[in-house]
């Protein structure tokens, strides 16, 4: 077909990025034919936590609305019908009484999955997570387990204000004893939450609101009920030559929408979708860096002592040598978030900041 298409070309006079558009349009219908399959983010978080309980007795979901509501954002939709009221626990508006409860049923050996409505709410229960969860295996000499699960949607969502809208990543991601997670597509939320629920320590895991409807082409192996991805580990989106880009959760999607902007001026960018914040990849960053030459680092979080400094430093640190460039930093803005919705745009990255960014890493700014 392609051959056709190109004689074509030539006879008809068709210019050659026509051409080279025309060919990335084939290639990408190829990778989608027609037996792929799609999956909304909240479709694979409630089938990822349906199978874990039905594979383990000890797994139970609790939290505000899990149960007859079927989860503030239909998370946990049907499980109450499934699994009956022992195992999905609708709490009370009490978010540090219910996590105690979570944590005390992990060191029982239960393995609970606590949802916040929102990780801003985390707040409230913050010294069972920090002081109690975390702390306790190293405090017991490895006597005491707390196989737990904290989830829920973190970060900005839209018009929410300031008390709604932190990203809690940097937070939870500086104490040691937790793993924090945060996936961006299908694939990532069914294998991470796996992950996290197997997992014998406690488990942060940071979900966005808006990506709960947001399909992503899912694969066979990803579909198993045996399938889990590994913490720890971070995920090469997009490969590229002249830049690496890090970053997770929506922002994932943000950056490889830069990617293809980049790569019609000619500049290949990687994309490095983080999937784990604690335990970071600082092998696969690195490496990219060493390849690239080049970094541009992008989360929601606040600028300071976030996500993005811990990279940066990690990279100046193993890899300076290789930069042929200052390394940038695209975060949010270092103020409360705004309520109004042209301020709120202003204070979270843009596609258009971290194009401009990665332009400036390749001496191609204006």
């Amino acid at each position: 077909m392609w051959g056709i298409l190109g004689r074509r070309a030539v006879n008809g006079g068709i210019s050659a990025s026509s051409l080279r558009r025309m060919r990335s349009a084939l290639v990408s219908a190829r990778s989608y034919a027609a037996g792929s399959k799609e999956m909304t983010v909240r479709d694979a978080l409630n089938s990822a936590i349906d199978e874990e309980m039905s594979a383990d007795p000890k797994v139970f979901v609790m939290g505000e609305e899990v149960g007859q509501y079927q989860g503030a954002y239909k998370i946990t939709k049907g499980l109450l019908e499934k699994y009956g009221p022992e195992r999905v626990y609708d709490t009370p508006i009490t978010e540090a009484g219910f996590t105690g409860i979570g944590v005390g049923a992990a060191y029982a050996g239960l393995k609970p999955v606590v949802e916040f409505m929102t990780f801003n709410f985390s707040m409230q229960a913050i010294d069972h997570i920090i002081n109690s969860a975390a702390k306790s295996n190293y405090m017991s000499a490895g006597q005491i387990n707390v196989p737990i699960v904290f989830r829920g949607p973190n970060g900005a969502a839209a018009g929410v204000g300031a008390q709604h809208s932190q990203c809690y990543a940097a937070w939870y991601a500086s104490v040691p004893g937790l793993k924090v997670l945060a996936p961006y597509s299908a694939e990532d939320a069914r294998g991470l939450l796996k992950a996290a629920i197997r997992d014998p320590d406690p488990v942060v895991f940071l979900e966005n609101e808006l990506l709960y409807g947001e399909s992503f082409p899912i694969s066979e192996e990803a579909l198993d009920s045996s399938f889990c991805l590994p913490i720890g580990k971070a995920k090469i989106e997009r490969e590229g030559k002249d830049v690496t880009i890090t970053t997770f959760s929506k922002m994932v999607g943000f950056a490889l929408k830069a990617a293809e902007k980049l790569a019609e001026e000619g500049i290949s960018a990687e994309v490095i979708n983080l999937r784990s914040i604690r335990p970071l990849d600082r092998a696969t960053i690195n490496a990219s860096v060493r390849k690239t030459s080049r970094l541009v680092t992008v989360e929601e979080g606040f600028p300071q002592h976030g996500v993005c400094a811990e990279i940066c430093a990690s990279v100046v640190e193993e890899s300076f040598s290789y930069l042929d460039a200052p390394v940038e930093r695209i975060a949010g803005a270092d103020v409360p978030m705004p309520y109004a919705a042209n301020l709120e745009r202003l204070a979270l990255p843009q596609v258009e900041d971290i194009v401009r960014a990665a332009k400036r890493a390749c001496f191609r700014s204006k």
